[in-house]
């Protein structure tokens, strides 16, 4: 109990630095009639009232059978989930979002079971749609990368 409390105390505290971080954010421009920086205000105080909750609740979040187990093999896919973000993140600039999505979904879906080819065709699929429902649908531009030559 005492762990959990001292878990959501310390990650509160970092809601609180970053929404002190975030606070005087402008952007040069901005076609958003909120501003840039009310997103991540949003975020960190939803984020910050649920840590509130879990630092004063009255009893401690009990596992129950259901749960998984948090053994090797689950911390295991924890952090080769965390790597493939972090992949994302680094490739999603010069690959493009189209690749960096299939590079890093096919290793997501195999980590969590997926077979290969069902993996590769539905990961392909979701990157070109979400990739056209963002940047053509919601004029919201993602980076093309490599495949920049299929622009016009």
């Amino acid at each position: 109990m005492a762990l959990q409390r001292l878990f959501a105390i310390a990650l509160l505290l970092a809601c609180a630095v970053l929404a002190v971080m975030a606070w005087p954010y402008q952007a040069a421009f901005s076609y958003e009639p909120v501003g840039p920086r009310a997103y991540p205000l949003l975020m960190l105080g939803l984020m910050a009232a649920a840590l509130l909750y879990m630092a004063v609740r009255p009893s401690a979040i009990i596992h129950s059978d259901e749960a998984p187990p948090l053994d090797r093999a689950t911390l295991g896919k924890i952090g080769a989930c965390v790597v493939l973000l972090l992949v994302f993140a680094g490739t999603f600039e010069p690959l493009g979002f189209i690749l960096a999505s299939v590079l890093t979904g096919i290793p997501m879906a195999r980590l969590y079971g997926g077979r290969w080819l069902p993996s590769a065709v539905v990961v392909s699929l979701m990157s070109v749609a979400l990739y056209l429902l963002f940047d053509k649908a919601m004029d919201v531009p993602l980076p093309l990368g490599l495949l920049d030559v299929l622009e016009n």
